[in-house]
């Protein structure tokens, strides 16, 4: 047993504390979690930043994207306390991290850029972790700025949260201002956990990772009894039973212990290796076989619903099978990608992703790149729609190729709905008029808007989905010069006039970009497509014509001219009617060809079109 398993082992549950820190983002978290981990020793002073972010995607864009976690131990008033810390993302996209990683918690650091004050995502999570009945710690961060307003900050606090001033921490994580004032604030406000070493084991799974040489490694929250090396144990979701061969807790980096007790977050692998990370259902509880009937399974989580769509397809398609492997590498530790196969005339075989969000979106193909060298086609994202059939039942499409053909007319359907989500949006007031348009030319339906300081308001939109992953974030950043912040939940599905938008080519359809859209916004967007995919088809010997379509409606139409040879050049002071016949002669030529001719788009005309 080492010196710090030592420590551990002496330590009582009642001075166990577990926290996460949540907040909008770009507030400080993961800063704030390295200057707690030199505070208590955990890592050494002035090293790498941002510990806790480990993808390289993460410390790229300075974005947090998995909740990690990290153990450490702090002396108090001549005691050891054993606290754990949860470092959460603050992307909308990722609130599914920040819910589970609630349930490991007791309490939550609120963190508050002084600079920013309260913004769309610190209201989403306040809410959460109120609705879980967390203990929440006031942190007001950034005091250091020349622009930071704490008591602006603090008096947000006070009256959208209902929080108290006086309990708030002032600190700069960056500097190390007053940050070791926050360990003492959350012992004596955190509660401890509650839990008996001696009942039976009740462990709940809260994260799973994916280990080339250990299989699937999961994270869990021990709530009763204790765990160690050489346990049996049974999971209540798939009725699977385990040999655990290692424990341990996360001190940054996995660091293996004899034994995990109630009320510690650590992580296990089993001998034999769990090889499928699908057995690892996330909110599942495990418990030693053979006290299956005296322990009460916790309470799970919803599992994260896929909200955007894309289609991905190899550049080359004899890299199909290295392409398949990176993404079920990647989605080995992100569980909530969801895929199938699909495949399109003109770009081969690929799949169907489905994402939360569209960072998620991008994360997940800048990861492909990076950590897989893959080169991919992807297309726009799209959102499933419902189909409400006469019969009544219901189907849910998430690939435009699947939606009814509109030339049956209304016969095969009763009606179409889309998914609609209701979004939380703060701004400064200034730029209240230009969010209000953006939002009613989006289909926005306003619900509420208040204001919530003298200058700050909260507005609350019905917005269509399809919008919301058309840029509506780029497009709100844009015209509020950033200082807005964006937050949606998932509303409902709501009837609507949808249309299966469709690109010809030669009356040929081209499946590869056909998009499901609002019928009001299906001609400006017919329009550009035929001009932008004008410019990537080369010109043939024989006419081709461009046409954006719904249904039996043309709704734009472009022409690329044939190559012509000049048959008049013999011809000097010839009679009109010799040069009418040449040229005839050419028209019929080109309607031969035509005949028998059919374009081929190049690959690279797609990605060009396809590309932003």
């Amino acid at each position: 047993m080492g010196d710090l398993e030592k420590r551990i082992s002496e330590i009582p549950l009642h001075r166990f504390r577990n926290f996460c820190i949540v907040a909008h983002v770009d507030h400080g978290k993961s800063t704030l979690s390295d200057r707690l981990l030199e505070l208590t020793g955990t890592i050494a002073p002035g090293g790498n930043k941002q510990i806790l972010d480990r993808l390289d995607v993460e410390r790229e864009r300075g974005i947090t994207v998995k909740a990690q976690t990290c153990t450490m131990i702090y002396k108090y008033m001549g005691q050891d306390y054993l606290l754990h810390l949860v470092d959460t993302p603050g992307h909308v996209d990722f609130r599914a991290e920040v819910s589970r990683s609630y349930a490991s918690c007791g309490g939550a650091l609120l963190l508050v850029d002084a600079s920013q004050g309260v913004q769309a995502q610190t209201v989403a999570n306040f809410y959460l972790a109120f609705a879980q009945g967390l203990e929440l710690v006031p942190i007001v961060n950034k005091i250091d700025l020349p622009s930071a307003d704490a008591p602006r900050a603090l008096e947000q606090m006070k009256d959208t949260f209902e929080l108290d001033p006086a309990k708030a921490v002032l600190v700069s994580a960056k500097t190390g201002i007053n940050v070791e004032a926050i360990l003492p604030t959350v012992i004596e406000q955190v509660p401890s956990p509650i839990g008996g070493h001696d009942k039976p084991l009740r462990l709940l799974l809260v994260d799973s990772w994916y280990s080339n040489y250990k299989g699937v490694i999961l994270l869990v929250r021990i709530f009763d009894g204790q765990v160690k090396a050489g346990d049996h144990v049974v999971s209540f979701a798939t009725g699977l039973r385990y040999i655990i061969g290692e424990v341990g807790i996360m001190h940054p980096d996995q660091t293996p212990q004899t034994v995990l007790r109630a009320g510690q977050v650590g992580y296990i692998h089993f001998n034999p290796g769990m090889k499928r990370s699908q057995e690892a259902k996330v909110g599942d509880t495990y418990t030693t076989v053979g006290s299956e009937r005296q322990v009460e399974p916790l309470p799970g989580f919803e599992e994260p619903k896929a909200m955007v769509f894309v289609a991905a397809f190899p550049v080359d398609q004899s890299n199909f099978a290295h392409l398949e492997d990176s993404i079920n590498q990647i989605s080995l530790n992100d569980r909530s990608v969801t895929m199938q196969k699909e495949s399109s005339e003109a770009l081969g075989a690929g799949w169907r992703l489905g994402f939360l969000g569209t960072l998620h979106c991008s994360v997940f193909e800048d990861r492909l790149r990076q950590e897989h060298g893959a080169s991919i086609i992807i297309t726009p994202p799209t959102v499933p729609f419902k189909i409400i059939k006469n019969d009544g039942k219901a189907q849910i499409i998430s690939n435009p190729a699947d939606f009814p053909d509109q030339l049956l007319g209304r016969t095969s359907y009763a009606e179409l709905q889309e998914p609609y989500v209701s979004a939380t949006i703060t701004l400064p007031e200034e730029y209240l008029g230009k969010v209000i348009e953006l939002c009613e030319s989006s289909r926005g339906e306003q619900k509420e808007l208040r204001f919530f300081t003298a200058t700050q308001v909260i507005l609350k939109y019905d917005l269509p989905l399809a919008h919301l992953v058309d840029d509506f974030f780029g497009k709100l950043k844009s015209s509020t010069k950033g200082y807005a912040s964006l937050d949606y939940e998932e509303a409902e599905w709501r009837k609507s006039n949808i249309v299966k938008l469709q690109l010809l080519v030669n009356k040929e359809p081209v499946d590869a970009v056909a998009r499901v859209v609002h019928h009001s916004q299906a001609e400006r967007l017919g329009r550009q497509w035929v001009t932008k995919f004008k410019e990537h088809v080369d010109r043939q010997m024989y006419e081709v014509v461009i046409q954006a379509v719904v249904g039996k409606r043309v709704l734009a139409r472009e022409t690329i001219k044939p190559f012509r040879k000049d048959v008049l050049s013999k011809l000097h002071a010839s009679d009109v009617s010799r040069r009418r016949k040449l040229l005839e002669k050419q028209k019929e030529g080109r309607k031969k060809l035509k005949a028998v001719g059919n374009v081929t788009i190049d690959q690279k005309a797609f990605q060009a079109f396809l590309a932003k």
